[in-house]
């Protein structure tokens, strides 16, 4: 069995005042403060959130 790629998700900049959009993709990451961390698997998913608000998170391979 594979094990998956993991990616380590920190929060930086706040997510109030941002589009719906943006503050939904935040929510589904996990995250819900700033320079909180979350650990989520490596999937296109996921990945696709990160990259949307990436001005807002720090992404780090685990």
């Amino acid at each position: 069995m594979a094990t998956q790629k993991m990616l380590k998700v920190t929060l930086l900049k706040s997510k109030h005042g941002r589009l719906k959009r943006h503050r939904a993709c935040v929510a589904g990451l996990g995250l819900r403060k700033i320079r909180q961390t979350v650990i989520v698997v490596d999937t296109p998913e996921n990945r696709g959130m990160i990259n949307k608000v990436s001005y807002l998170v720090s992404v780090e391979e685990v």
